[in-house]
């Protein structure tokens, strides 16, 4: 297939971080800081997976999600590459340091709505060598979730009125089946 003629574009709405573009008459956001996201899949040598919990504003929930954040947003970091990212986010949101990482695969994140690509890494045999929590004002809580457990835990947290990310039960299902 070929690539289309680019149309127009338009700036519909322009924030601190986004734009909210229209080329033609299509609609999305594009981020204005950082490159892009990454994800991290975080398996302790006993066999166990690190999530993620906090209030997410747009959703107005908590959401249960894997470790994750953006690339090269920071000032003065803005050549950031997505693996010292992915090392930085899991150290700050979940006090834990990986002894290896490997890219799981790259791709976007909402292919029909924003111009956000991410790329998951797959974090083996991590430590916990701080408090984690992330940033100030980030309210984050950290899980550590048994393999094994993993999938009766998600849903006890659905349950519980938490919004748990589609990309933290592809995460379970792929560690299962890789781990179990």
């Amino acid at each position: 297939m070929d690539k289309p003629t680019p149309l127009p574009k338009k700036i519909l709405a322009q924030g601190q971080y986004m734009q909210l573009v229209r080329e033609g008459h299509w609609e999305y956001v594009h981020r204005t800081c950082g490159i892009g996201a990454t994800v991290i899949v975080a398996i302790t040598p006993a066999q166990e997976i690190l999530f993620v919990e906090q209030y997410r504003i747009p959703l107005g929930k908590i959401v249960v999600d894997l470790p994750a954040g953006l690339v090269g947003d920071d000032q003065g970091c803005e050549q950031e590459d997505f693996a010292s990212a992915a090392r930085r986010e899991l150290l700050e949101e979940t006090g834990y340091q990986a002894k290896s990482l490997k890219l799981l695969a790259a791709g976007p994140t909402s292919s029909g709505m924003a111009t956000e690509q991410v790329h998951f890494f797959l974090a083996r045999n991590v430590k916990k060598v701080a408090a984690g929590g992330g940033l100030e004002g980030e309210g984050i809580t950290v899980h550590v979730v048994p393999l094994k457990n993993l999938s009766a835990w998600l849903r006890r947290q659905e349950r519980q009125g938490k919004l748990v990310d589609v990309k933290a039960f592809f995460a379970a299902s792929w560690a299962a089946l890789k781990f179990a």
